[in-house]
């Protein structure tokens, strides 16, 4: 019985240890993304082609 209350005091410690590691990579900026918003740009023309086209199918749908 006395093993199952170890484990479970070290498990609260091991995720309490993940938690604070967490929040504090999060303030340091560690998963702030840095790549996509550059390469978004490249891709705009994309979506814009595939929004005209969508708003030009529409038209043509409430045309008929």
């Amino acid at each position: 019985m006395s093993v199952i209350y170890l484990l479970i005091s070290i498990s609260i410690v091991l995720a309490v240890t993940f938690l604070y590691v967490f929040i504090r990579m999060v303030k340091s900026g560690q998963f702030d993304d840095d790549y996509t918003p550059s390469v978004r740009m490249l891709f705009d023309d994309e979506l814009l082609k595939e929004t005209n086209k969508n708003q030009i199918q529409i038209t043509e749908e409430k045309q008929v």
